[in-house]
């Protein structure tokens, strides 16, 4: 906990130990696997499609790593989109199954069952010999992409400081920026022959170093603590924060009984023989009943929170900012032709370090500032894309696409995997960030799946930023009306200005 005047950066210094870190990285290398399979596909789109042999100049070569599988494989601009949209689907399926799962069973769990996805896709993937093998082994990346968008930001923000809730639940987004500056630069240089299936192959085996490395993350303590486990919930917390910290505030915000007697009744319950009644002892709590996506949806306590993350997950997608990550070497080669797949690598870069340098922005000045700002410097940086695409202006486009993607770092980016776990009372967070995530996963679709052919159907040119600007201008009314702050706030109910107990879902 912060004390009494005590800087903020401080404060997380001292809360923050190598353990506490490890776990970071290690459970956030689940969003660098999203990142890495949404941008995979855009450098060496021509290479696969057998458009091209390689997508820069080069001495000739030649590179076939199989003499087993083709070294391109056929397709039109149509066929690829649903190769690039596949994804999304196995995304969606993933992530209305995993909150329920997560809220059920524990976020480790989780968290362990999505490296199974995350191995046995890349493997599909790179070892594809036609349309509809790439096409699966894309869809069961998608469900393991999925999965971890909805539970990693849950874990996150239960073992982050609580000062520091913002900055850290930025590290999602931070590694979905890592994951696209990967794949961006290894596309770079292996977008020739048959290389880019090496590309692919990668992904399965970061997937393999994240199952071993969970092997010591512990469970989140929230969760153990609202399932009936509260001393081992404060001696993982213990763990995380160092054995000098002071965790009582934190373990009194679980909303659980931790008193000595208690967690002796606790003790003595879990090693009890199997068969023993425990049902006669007036004092014990059973472990809070999670929400399932339904009942939370007609929960009136939990609607506005779902109408707000999926205005919010939505509007990270509707804006366009996929039409750069998935397509931005083919939409600027028209305007660059020579060094599109090198800005898009200097892009993904720079939404890294933007995403980085304000991953405190949101603990400073708030959540939902951070997203009206993100959204009016996409809109207007929409603007500038068509005029410049659409002029051929190559000084505006190219400054035109980099402040897009900045304007995106600054909020949208990060801040919509922070909100679910702050609008709505822990038993629902699972089936809230559902909501969110299938959300978002839809609105992917919609533009992975469709920017190629309106971009086609209105002309070219860049002409189709003008919608993107519209979208952005209706989603910024939207959110300023609706979205609550939650900065600051210790519990839902004071985000939404209730003054009643939550109820609890039956």
């Amino acid at each position: 906990m912060t004390r009494p005047s005590e800087p903020l950066h401080k404060a997380l210094a001292r809360d923050t130990t190598p353990y506490l870190i490890y776990i970071l990285l290690v459970s956030a290398i689940g969003p660098l696997h999203f990142g890495y399979h949404l941008a995979e596909l855009n450098a060496p789109q021509d290479v696969i499609t057998c458009a091209k042999e390689r997508i820069k100049a080069a001495p000739k070569t030649t590179s076939n790593i199989s003499s087993t599988l083709p070294q391109c494989i056929p397709m039109t601009t149509d066929q690829f989109a649903i190769v690039s949209s596949i994804f999304t689907l196995g995304g969606f399926i993933g992530a209305l199954a995993t909150g329920p799962l997560c809220g059920r069973y524990g976020r480790l769990h989780a968290m362990r069952l999505t490296t199974i996805f995350f191995v046995l896709g890349p493997i599909l993937e790179s070892l594809s010999p036609s349309i509809p093998f790439l096409c699966f082994g894309r869809f069961v990346s998608g469900l393991g992409a999925g999965a971890t968008l909805v539970v990693v930001p849950i874990y996150i923000s239960e073992i982050a400081p609580p000062e520091g809730k913002g900055m850290y639940g930025s590290l999602t987004q931070i590694m979905v920026n890592v994951g696209i500056l990967l794949t961006q630069t290894l596309g770079y240089f292996l977008s020739r022959d048959s290389m880019w299936r090496i590309i692919l192959a990668v992904a399965g085996c970061i997937g393999i170093l994240q199952f071993v490395c969970l092997a010591i993350v512990p469970e989140s303590p929230k969760w153990l603590a609202e399932h009936g486990q509260p001393q081992r919930a404060r001696d993982i917390l213990r763990k995380i924060r160092g054995r000098k910290a002071d965790i009582e505030d934190e373990c009194a915000a679980w909303n659980v009984d931790g008193s000595p007697d208690d967690i002796a009744e606790e003790e003595s319950l879990l090693n009890a023989r199997p068969g023993s009644d425990s049902s006669s002892n007036p004092k014990s709590n059973p472990p809070t009943p999670s929400a399932g996506i339904l009942s939370a949806l007609m929960h009136p306590g939990y609607r506005p929170a779902i109408i707000a993350v999926i205005a919010v997950m939505a509007a990270q997608q509707l804006t366009g900012i996929n039409s750069i990550i998935m397509y931005s070497v083919s939409l600027l080669s028209t305007l660059l032709p020579t060094t599109a797949a090198l800005i898009t690598v200097a892009v993904s870069a720079l939404n890294l370090f933007i995403t980085t340098a304000c991953a405190p922005l949101s603990d400073k000045i708030g959540r939902k500032t951070c997203l009206l700002l993100s959204i009016a410097g996409m809109g207007s940086s929409s603007i500038l894309l068509s005029v410049g695409l659409g002029q051929g202006i190559k000084p505006l486009g190219a400054v035109a696409t980099l402040l897009f993607v900045a304007s995106f770092a600054i909020g949208l980016g990060p801040v919509p995997f922070i909100l679910a776990n702050e609008l709505v009372a822990p038993e629902a967070v699972g089936a809230v960030q559902s909501w969110a995530l299938a959300a978002n996963w839809i609105a992917t679709f919609i533009v992975s799946q469709f920017f190629p052919i309106v971009n086609q159907a209105m002309g070219g040119k860049g002409r189709v930023y003008y919608l993107f600007a519209g979208v952005a201008l209706v989603f910024g009314v939207f959110i300023a009306w609706w979205v609550p702050e939650t900065r600051g706030k210790r519990s839902a109910e004071e985000v939404w200005g209730r003054k009643e107990a939550r109820e609890r879902v039956e």
